[in-house]
C-alpha cells in the first residue's frame, strides 16, 4: 500500500477528510503500512486531548457523543471521532451504527469521525484504535473523541488510550451500579446517568456516589456524577465544562503525564509482541518441524509444555534466531 504519507498529512492538517481517511486506512492495514504511517507522523503526535466514553450497550453514548462533539465545535475545536461497534465472530463484519446515528456530524469540515470494528478484541477497543488517534492527533484535531463498543464490565482497555474516561450508565438496568462494577468501575474520571428524564435517575446517581465514598483513593471520592438527558441537549454544557477542568486538574498534578508515558509503554510492548510474533512465533508454528512436534503432542509421545520451555531457552540464547 503506496502512500505519500508526507503529502496526505498535509492536505489532512488542512481540512482535507480523504487524506485523513487514507492515512487511517493505512493504520488498519497493519504490517508495514501502519508502521510507514505511525513513523512518519509520530513527529506530529502529542498535542490532542483524547476522551474515552464507555459504559453498557443501550446507555445512550452514541447520542452523549454527538452531543458532546457539536458543543466543543460551537467552541472552535476540531473534532475527531472514533467509535468503536462489534464485529461479528461469525462473518467477520461489522454494522457500525454510531456513523449513521452521527451521520450529520459527517457534514461538518471540523468534524472526523471514523467507526471501526472490534474485529474479535476484548476490552472494548479495536487493536488499530490507538493508531487512528495518533492519526487524528497529528491530522490537527484539538479533541479526540472515543465511543467505545459498549460490552460490559470488560471494557477497559479504553483507560490505556484516553485521557480523561466518562463511564456511561441509564436508570432501569436492573441493578443499576451492578452494571458499572467491577473493571469498568475503576477506570471511570467522572460518572454520567444518562436519560435522567427517566424514573430512577436520581437513585442511580446516589448509589453511584455511596459506592465511591466508600473508596480509600479521596480522588475516587471526590469523583463527579452527572445527571444528564443527551437527547435532549440536557446537561452537556456541564458536562463537557466538568471534563474541561477535570482535565486541567489531572494535568497539574502530573496525572495526564504518567497516564500518557503509561500508555507509550503499553504501546511499545504491542509493538514489540506483534513484531517477535512476526519474525519469530510465526515461522516455528508455521515450519513443518513445527507440525511433526504437534502431531507428537497429540498423541501425547511429547509434553508441549517442556517444548515450549525449550523453545523459550533456545530464543533467549541466541540459537533460534
Amino acid at each position: 500500500m503506496g502512500l505519500d504519507v508526507e503529502a496526505l498529512l498535509e492536505k489532512a492538517q488542512q481540512g482535507d477528510k480523504r487524506s485523513t481517511a487514507r492515512l487511517i486506512s493505512g493504520v488498519e492495514a497493519g504490517g508495514e503500512a501502519a508502521e510507514t504511517v505511525l513513523s512518519r507522523l509520530w513527529p506530529h503526535t502529542g498535542r490532542a486531548k483524547v476522551i474515552g466514553i464507555t459504559g453498557p450497550p443501550g446507555s445512550g453514548k452514541s447520542t452523549m457523543t454527538d452531543k458532546l462533539a457539536k458543543y466543543w465545535r460551537a467552541q472552535g475545536l476540531r473534532i475527531g471521532i472514533v467509535a468503536i461497534d462489534p464485529t461479528s465472530p461469525f462473518s467477520g463484519g461489522a454494522i457500525l451504527g454510531d456513523r449513521v446515528r452521527m451521520s450529520d456530524l459527517t457534514l461538518d469540515a471540523g468534524v472526523f469521525v471514523r467507526s471501526m470494528g472490534t474485529r474479535g478484541q476484548l476490552g472494548g477497543l479495536s487493536s488499530a484504535c490507538v493508531g487512528a488517534v495518533n492519526v487524528l492527533d497529528a491530522c490537527g484535531c484539538d479533541l479526540v473523541i472515543i465511543e467505545t463498543v459498549g460490552v460490559g464490565q470488560s471494557e477497559i482497555e479504553v483507560v490505556n488510550v484516553a485521557d480523561v474516561v466518562a463511564v456511561v450508565t441509564v436508570p432501569g438496568l436492573g441493578d443499576d451500579v451492578q452494571a458499572i462494577k467491577a473493571g469498568i468501575f475503576e477506570i471511570g474520571d467522572l460518572f454520567v446517568v444518562n436519560k435522567a428524564d427517566r424514573p430512577g435517575a436520581d437513585r442511580t446517581a446516589s448509589e453511584l456516589r455511596s459506592m465511591l465514598s466508600l473508596e480509600e483513593d479521596e480522588r475516587k471520592r471526590r469523583m463527579p456524577v452527572l445527571l444528564v438527558t443527551a437527547a435532549q441537549n440536557e446537561g452537556i454544557e456541564k458536562l463537557c465544562q466538568t471534563m474541561e477542568r477535570l482535565f486541567d486538574s489531572m494535568q497539574e498534578s502530573g496525572m495526564i503525564e504518567q497516564r500518557r508515558s503509561a500508555r507509550l509503554r503499553q504501546e511499545l510492548l504491542t509493538l514489540i509482541q506483534d513484531e517477535f510474533g512476526r519474525r519469530v512465533i510465526n515461522p516455528v508454528l508455521t515450519s513443518p518441524a513445527f507440525q511433526e512436534d504437534f502431531d507428537n503432542f497429540l498423541a501425547r509421545r511429547e509434553n508441549p509444555y517442556l517444548w515450549v520451555g525449550d523453545m523459550m531457552n533456545k530464543i533467549t540464547e541466541g540459537r533460534l534466531l
